[in-house]
C-alpha cells in the first residue's frame, strides 16, 4: 500500500470545493518529510487574524502545535511563531496538549534570531505580488498582517509549507497552475515560495499528516490523538479564536466539525500505526 497516497486522499481531496487540492502529489509528502528528518532546529510559523472579527482563526494553530510537538518528541528543537494578535490563541492551543514554548515575532528577524535551519509554515499569510497581504475574500488585510513571510525570503533557510488557499507562505511555489485554476483570484496569489508545499483541504489536516508520518522514522507512534482535537479547538475558542470561513465563534475549523477533524487524525493514526505493525513483524 502506498501510504503517502492514502494519506493525500484522506487530506487533499478537495472536500472544501477550493481546487487548491488537485496540485496536491504524494511526493510532496516525501519531499517534506526528507526536510524535516534533515532538520534539527525548526521554526514552525502559524497564526492567521480575520480583522472583521477582530479575532485569529482556528485553523492553523492545531496543525502547528502537533507538528511542532512531534518534531520535539523526535527530538528536535522546535519553537512556535506568530504575531501579537494570534499569540494569545497559539499559546493557549500550544500549551492545552502539551506542545512547544510559543514566541511572538512582528517580522522575520525574530524567528531568524532563533537560528533554524528549517521554516515550516502552516496557514501563515504570504504577501501577493503587490506587496500586500489578501484572505479569501480579496479583502486586504495588511493592516494586521506582520510580515512573518519575509523569513522564507532570507534565502538561507529552507522552506516548508502547508496551504489550502493559495494566499499563504509558500504557496507561491504553485501560483502559475493555481492562476489558470483561480484566474479571479491571481492577483492576491502569494508569491512567497518554498522548498516543498503541501496544498491541501485544511491546512491543520496537513500538520496532522506531516505530525503523524514522522511516527514511522521513530518507529513509534508520536503524532496527535483524536480527543486532542476538542482539546485545543475549546482553547482556541476560549482564547478568542473563530472559525476564518463561518466567522463564527464556534469549535469548527475552515467550516468543518471537530467530528469531522476527529476522523482524519483517527484515519491517519491507523494508517501510520498498521504500518509500523508490519515493520515489526518483519524483524520477528
Amino acid at each position: 500500500m502506498d501510504i503517502h497516497g492514502s494519506v493525500g486522499r484522506l487530506i487533499a481531496s478537495d472536500r472544501g470545493g477550493r481546487k487548491i487540492p488537485s496540485l496536491f502529489r504524494p511526493g510532496f509528502l516525501d519531499d517534506a518529510l526528507g526536510l524535516l528528518e534533515d532538520s534539527s532546529r525548526v521554526a514552525v510559523v502559524t497564526g492567521f487574524f480575520v480583522p472583521a472579527c477582530g479575532a485569529p482563526e482556528t485553523d492553523g494553530p492545531g496543525g502547528a502545535v502537533m507538528l511542532g510537538r512531534s518534531l520535539a518528541r523526535s527530538g528536535k528543537e522546535t519553537v512556535l511563531f506568530t504575531d501579537r494578535l494570534c499569540l494569545d490563541a497559539v499559546t493557549a492551543c500550544s500549551a492545552a496538549v502539551g506542545g512547544p514554548v510559543v514566541r511572538e515575532a512582528a517580522g522575520a528577524e525574530e524567528i531568524l534570531a532563533f537560528r533554524p535551519d528549517l521554516l515550516v509554515f502552516i496557514e501563515r499569510l504570504g504577501r501577493a505580488e503587490d506587496g500586500l497581504y489578501y484572505n479569501m475574500r480579496a479583502e486586504d488585510v495588511s493592516a494586521t498582517s506582520a510580515p512573518l513571510d519575509g523569513a522564507a525570503l532570507s534565502g538561507n533557510v529552507k522552506v516548508l509549507a502547508v496551504g489550502d488557499g493559495g494566499n499563504e507562505a509558500g504557496m507561491g511555489v504553485f501560483r502559475g497552475k493555481l492562476a489558470e485554476i483561480l484566474p479571479g483570484y491571481a492577483p492576491y496569489l502569494s508569491v512567497v515560495g518554498a522548498d516543498t508545499a503541501l496544498p491541501v483541504d485544511v491546512s491543520d489536516w496537513g500538520g496532522y499528516a506531516l505530525a503523524s508520518l514522522m511516527s514511522l522514522g521513530c518507529g513509534e507512534w508520536i503524532g496527535p490523538e483524536e480527543r486532542e482535537t476538542g482539546t485545543m479547538l475549546d482553547a482556541l475558542i476560549s482564547a478568542g479564536a473563530v472559525d476564518g470561513v463561518t466567522r463564527r465563534s464556534e469549535p469548527t475549523v475552515d467550516g468543518f466539525p471537530e467530528r469531522e477533524h476527529r476522523h482524519v487524525i483517527s484515519k491517519l493514526k491507523e494508517l501510520v500505526t498498521s504500518r509500523l505493525r508490519n515493520s515489526w513483524k518483519g524483524l520477528s
